[in-house]
Protein backbone atom coordinates (compact mmCIF):
# COMPACT_ATOMS: atom_id res chain seq x y z
CA UNK A 1 0.00 0.00 0.00
CA UNK A 2 1.32 3.45 -1.01
CA UNK A 3 2.46 5.78 1.69
CA UNK A 4 0.59 9.12 2.00
CA UNK A 5 3.90 10.96 1.70
CA UNK A 6 3.91 10.20 -2.05
CA UNK A 7 0.65 12.04 -2.81
CA UNK A 8 2.08 15.58 -2.55
CA UNK A 9 4.87 14.54 -4.91
CA UNK A 10 2.30 13.09 -7.34
CA UNK A 11 0.34 16.36 -7.30
CA UNK A 12 3.49 18.36 -8.02
CA UNK A 13 4.21 16.11 -11.03
CA UNK A 14 0.71 16.17 -12.51
CA UNK A 15 -0.02 19.89 -12.01
CA UNK A 16 2.13 21.01 -14.97
CA UNK A 17 0.58 18.32 -17.17
CA UNK A 18 -2.93 19.44 -16.30
CA UNK A 19 -2.00 23.07 -16.92
CA UNK A 20 -0.50 22.18 -20.30
CA UNK A 21 -3.62 20.19 -21.19
CA UNK A 22 -5.87 23.14 -20.30
CA UNK A 23 -3.71 25.46 -22.40
CA UNK A 24 -3.86 23.02 -25.33
CA UNK A 25 -7.63 22.78 -25.08
CA UNK A 26 -7.93 26.56 -24.96
CA UNK A 27 -5.66 26.92 -27.99
CA UNK A 28 -7.61 24.26 -29.90
CA UNK A 29 -10.92 25.97 -29.13
CA UNK A 30 -9.81 29.00 -31.13
CA UNK A 31 -8.70 27.10 -34.24
CA UNK A 32 -10.46 26.71 -37.57
CA UNK A 33 -10.48 22.95 -37.00
CA UNK A 34 -12.45 23.33 -33.77
CA UNK A 35 -14.95 25.58 -35.52
CA UNK A 36 -15.39 23.05 -38.33
CA UNK A 37 -15.85 20.19 -35.88
CA UNK A 38 -18.48 22.24 -34.03
CA UNK A 39 -20.29 22.85 -37.32
CA UNK A 40 -20.26 19.13 -38.10
CA UNK A 41 -21.64 18.30 -34.63
CA UNK A 42 -24.25 21.04 -34.68
CA UNK A 43 -27.58 20.12 -33.15
CA UNK A 44 -30.37 19.89 -35.70
CA UNK A 45 -34.12 19.63 -35.05
CA UNK A 46 -35.43 16.40 -36.49
CA UNK A 47 -37.96 18.18 -38.68
CA UNK A 48 -35.13 19.95 -40.53
CA UNK A 49 -33.83 16.60 -41.73
CA UNK A 50 -37.27 15.19 -42.54
CA UNK A 51 -37.37 13.43 -45.88
CA UNK A 52 -33.67 12.70 -46.17
CA UNK A 53 -32.90 9.27 -47.66
CA UNK A 54 -32.69 6.34 -45.29
CA UNK A 55 -29.35 4.74 -44.50
CA UNK A 56 -29.96 1.78 -46.82
CA UNK A 57 -30.49 4.20 -49.70
CA UNK A 58 -27.16 5.79 -48.85
CA UNK A 59 -25.44 2.39 -48.83
CA UNK A 60 -26.90 1.69 -52.27
CA UNK A 61 -24.83 4.58 -53.63
CA UNK A 62 -21.85 2.21 -53.51
CA UNK A 63 -23.12 0.62 -56.71
CA UNK A 64 -21.12 3.24 -58.61
CA UNK A 65 -18.12 1.03 -57.89
CA UNK A 66 -19.59 -1.48 -60.37
CA UNK A 67 -20.04 1.14 -63.07
CA UNK A 68 -16.66 0.56 -64.79
CA UNK A 69 -17.59 -3.10 -65.33
CA UNK A 70 -21.11 -2.28 -66.53
CA UNK A 71 -19.78 0.43 -68.81
CA UNK A 72 -17.48 -1.99 -70.60
CA UNK A 73 -20.53 -4.07 -71.61
CA UNK A 74 -22.87 -1.17 -72.31
CA UNK A 75 -23.69 -0.45 -75.93
CA UNK A 76 -25.37 2.93 -76.00
CA UNK A 77 -27.05 4.12 -79.16
CA UNK A 78 -26.63 7.85 -79.53
CA UNK A 79 -28.56 9.68 -82.26
CA UNK A 80 -26.89 12.63 -83.91
CA UNK A 81 -28.64 15.84 -82.90
CA UNK A 82 -30.33 18.25 -85.28
CA UNK A 83 -30.03 21.01 -82.68
CA UNK A 84 -26.43 21.16 -81.34
CA UNK A 85 -25.95 23.07 -78.11
CA UNK A 86 -23.07 24.50 -76.11
CA UNK A 87 -23.18 22.86 -72.67
CA UNK A 88 -21.23 23.72 -69.54
CA UNK A 89 -21.21 20.90 -66.98
CA UNK A 90 -20.85 21.70 -63.28
CA UNK A 91 -19.71 18.93 -60.87
CA UNK A 92 -21.19 18.13 -57.48
CA UNK A 93 -19.70 18.82 -54.06
CA UNK A 94 -16.25 17.29 -53.66
CA UNK A 95 -16.26 16.07 -57.26
CA UNK A 96 -13.60 16.66 -59.87
CA UNK A 97 -14.71 17.51 -63.44
CA UNK A 98 -13.22 14.13 -64.44
CA UNK A 99 -16.24 12.58 -62.72
CA UNK A 100 -18.40 14.19 -65.42
CA UNK A 101 -16.26 13.06 -68.37
CA UNK A 102 -18.37 10.04 -69.33
CA UNK A 103 -21.52 12.13 -69.35
CA UNK A 104 -19.81 14.82 -71.43
CA UNK A 105 -18.60 12.28 -73.98
CA UNK A 106 -22.11 10.94 -74.52
CA UNK A 107 -23.40 14.44 -75.19
CA UNK A 108 -20.49 15.07 -77.56
CA UNK A 109 -21.25 11.83 -79.40
CA UNK A 110 -24.64 13.34 -80.23
CA UNK A 111 -22.98 16.45 -81.67
CA UNK A 112 -23.14 18.86 -78.71
CA UNK A 113 -20.20 20.98 -77.54
CA UNK A 114 -19.44 20.32 -73.87
CA UNK A 115 -17.25 22.48 -71.66
CA UNK A 116 -15.89 22.09 -68.14
CA UNK A 117 -16.63 24.73 -65.57
CA UNK A 118 -12.90 25.47 -65.29
CA UNK A 119 -12.62 25.55 -61.48
CA UNK A 120 -11.26 22.11 -60.64
CA UNK A 121 -12.69 20.12 -57.74
CA UNK A 122 -15.83 21.58 -56.20
CA UNK A 123 -15.09 22.32 -52.54
CA UNK A 124 -18.02 24.66 -52.02
CA UNK A 125 -19.03 28.22 -52.86
CA UNK A 126 -17.21 31.46 -52.22
CA UNK A 127 -17.47 34.91 -53.85
CA UNK A 128 -14.28 34.53 -55.89
CA UNK A 129 -15.38 31.14 -57.26
CA UNK A 130 -18.72 32.58 -58.32
CA UNK A 131 -17.03 35.53 -60.04
CA UNK A 132 -14.78 33.12 -61.94
CA UNK A 133 -17.73 30.94 -62.89
CA UNK A 134 -19.66 33.95 -64.12
CA UNK A 135 -16.66 35.04 -66.19
CA UNK A 136 -16.37 31.50 -67.60
CA UNK A 137 -20.01 31.58 -68.69
CA UNK A 138 -19.65 34.97 -70.37
CA UNK A 139 -16.46 33.83 -72.11
CA UNK A 140 -18.21 30.76 -73.56
CA UNK A 141 -21.19 32.88 -74.58
CA UNK A 142 -18.95 35.36 -76.41
CA UNK A 143 -16.74 32.69 -78.00
CA UNK A 144 -19.60 30.64 -79.43
CA UNK A 145 -21.97 33.52 -80.05
CA UNK A 146 -24.91 31.80 -78.42
CA UNK A 147 -26.50 31.09 -75.06
CA UNK A 148 -25.08 28.20 -73.04
CA UNK A 149 -27.02 25.35 -71.45
CA UNK A 150 -25.95 24.77 -67.84
CA UNK A 151 -26.08 21.18 -66.57
CA UNK A 152 -25.32 20.93 -62.86
CA UNK A 153 -25.07 17.85 -60.67
CA UNK A 154 -26.01 18.23 -56.98
CA UNK A 155 -24.25 21.36 -55.63
CA UNK A 156 -23.26 22.18 -59.21
CA UNK A 157 -26.94 22.57 -60.03
CA UNK A 158 -27.30 25.21 -57.31
CA UNK A 159 -24.42 27.10 -58.89
CA UNK A 160 -26.09 26.82 -62.29
CA UNK A 161 -29.34 28.28 -60.99
CA UNK A 162 -27.63 31.22 -59.29
CA UNK A 163 -25.34 32.02 -62.24
CA UNK A 164 -28.35 31.96 -64.55
CA UNK A 165 -29.99 34.59 -62.34
CA UNK A 166 -26.94 36.81 -62.69
CA UNK A 167 -26.51 36.40 -66.46
CA UNK A 168 -29.81 35.17 -67.93
CA UNK A 169 -29.01 36.49 -71.41
CA UNK A 170 -26.06 34.06 -71.60
CA UNK A 171 -28.05 30.97 -70.53
CA UNK A 172 -30.31 28.95 -72.82
CA UNK A 173 -31.52 26.49 -70.17
CA UNK A 174 -30.67 25.16 -66.72
CA UNK A 175 -30.84 21.44 -65.97
CA UNK A 176 -30.22 20.35 -62.38
CA UNK A 177 -29.54 16.73 -61.42
CA UNK A 178 -30.27 15.80 -57.81
CA UNK A 179 -29.74 19.40 -56.68
CA UNK A 180 -31.31 20.41 -53.31
CA UNK A 181 -32.71 23.83 -54.25
CA UNK A 182 -36.02 23.38 -52.43
CA UNK A 183 -36.97 22.79 -48.80
CA UNK A 184 -34.55 22.39 -45.91
CA UNK A 185 -30.81 22.49 -46.68
CA UNK A 186 -30.40 19.79 -44.02
CA UNK A 187 -32.75 17.25 -45.63
CA UNK A 188 -29.82 15.22 -46.92
CA UNK A 189 -27.07 12.88 -45.73
CA UNK A 190 -24.11 15.17 -46.37
CA UNK A 191 -24.79 18.50 -44.68
CA UNK A 192 -22.54 17.74 -41.70
CA UNK A 193 -19.64 16.78 -43.97
CA UNK A 194 -20.35 19.87 -46.07
CA UNK A 195 -20.16 22.16 -43.03
CA UNK A 196 -16.94 20.54 -41.80
CA UNK A 197 -15.21 20.85 -45.18
CA UNK A 198 -16.42 24.33 -46.17
CA UNK A 199 -16.30 25.87 -42.69
CA UNK A 200 -19.70 27.53 -43.05
CA UNK A 201 -23.29 26.61 -42.27
CA UNK A 202 -25.61 25.40 -45.01
CA UNK A 203 -27.95 28.13 -43.77
CA UNK A 204 -25.37 30.88 -44.24
CA UNK A 205 -23.32 30.38 -47.41
CA UNK A 206 -20.68 33.02 -48.19
CA UNK A 207 -22.51 33.89 -51.42
CA UNK A 208 -25.92 35.57 -51.31
CA UNK A 209 -28.48 33.21 -52.82
CA UNK A 210 -32.20 32.48 -52.82
CA UNK A 211 -32.02 28.83 -53.78
CA UNK A 212 -35.73 28.21 -54.27
CA UNK A 213 -36.24 31.23 -56.55
CA UNK A 214 -36.43 30.08 -60.17
CA UNK A 215 -33.97 31.56 -62.65
CA UNK A 216 -35.53 33.70 -65.42
CA UNK A 217 -34.73 30.99 -68.01
CA UNK A 218 -36.20 27.55 -68.63
CA UNK A 219 -35.24 25.42 -65.63
CA UNK A 220 -35.63 21.64 -65.47
CA UNK A 221 -35.05 19.53 -62.36
CA UNK A 222 -34.07 15.87 -62.66
CA UNK A 223 -34.70 13.96 -59.45
CA UNK A 224 -34.84 10.36 -58.29
CA UNK A 225 -36.73 8.48 -55.61
CA UNK A 226 -33.65 6.22 -55.39
CA UNK A 227 -31.36 9.11 -54.45
CA UNK A 228 -29.39 8.07 -51.37
CA UNK A 229 -27.94 11.50 -50.63
CA UNK A 230 -30.51 14.23 -51.28
CA UNK A 231 -34.17 14.22 -50.24
CA UNK A 232 -36.07 13.60 -53.50
CA UNK A 233 -38.59 16.37 -52.85
CA UNK A 234 -35.77 18.89 -52.33
CA UNK A 235 -34.36 17.97 -55.75
CA UNK A 236 -37.76 17.94 -57.46
CA UNK A 237 -38.86 21.30 -56.11
CA UNK A 238 -42.30 22.82 -56.08
CA UNK A 239 -44.28 24.47 -58.88
CA UNK A 240 -42.87 27.92 -59.43
CA UNK A 241 -39.39 26.90 -58.26
CA UNK A 242 -38.65 25.26 -61.63
CA UNK A 243 -40.48 24.89 -64.92
CA UNK A 244 -40.52 21.10 -64.99
CA UNK A 245 -39.46 18.23 -62.76
CA UNK A 246 -38.58 14.90 -64.35
CA UNK A 247 -38.52 11.76 -62.17
CA UNK A 248 -35.83 9.17 -62.84
CA UNK A 249 -34.75 5.90 -61.24
CA UNK A 250 -31.07 6.28 -60.48
CA UNK A 251 -28.83 6.78 -57.48
CA UNK A 252 -27.31 10.16 -56.66
CA UNK A 253 -23.98 9.05 -58.14
CA UNK A 254 -25.91 7.64 -61.09
CA UNK A 255 -26.74 11.13 -62.30
CA UNK A 256 -23.23 11.19 -63.80
CA UNK A 257 -23.53 8.00 -65.85
CA UNK A 258 -26.96 6.33 -65.84
CA UNK A 259 -28.29 5.72 -69.39
CA UNK A 260 -31.71 7.13 -68.51
CA UNK A 261 -30.08 10.36 -67.32
CA UNK A 262 -28.12 10.66 -70.56
CA UNK A 263 -31.24 9.99 -72.63
CA UNK A 264 -33.18 12.61 -70.69
CA UNK A 265 -30.42 15.18 -71.10
CA UNK A 266 -30.23 14.54 -74.83
CA UNK A 267 -33.98 15.04 -75.10
CA UNK A 268 -33.74 18.31 -73.18
CA UNK A 269 -30.92 19.57 -75.36
CA UNK A 270 -32.85 18.64 -78.49
CA UNK A 271 -35.78 20.73 -77.27
CA UNK A 272 -33.66 23.74 -76.28
CA UNK A 273 -34.34 26.81 -78.44
CA UNK A 274 -31.39 28.04 -80.48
Amino acid sequence: MSSPRFFPEFARLTAPLLAASAQAQEAYAGTALARRVALAREECPQEHEAGKPRFLRLLAEAEWLLEPFRRSKRRATITLTANPQVVMILPGFGANPVRMRYLARQLEAAGHITKRWGLGRNWGPDPDRFDQLEARLLELHARHGRAVTLVGWSLGGLYAREIAKRQPHAVAKVVTMGSPFSGSPRANNVWRAYQFITGHSVDAPPVAAELAVKPPVETVALWSANDGVIAPRCAAGRPGERDRAIPLRCTHMGFTYDPQVIETLLNELEATPT
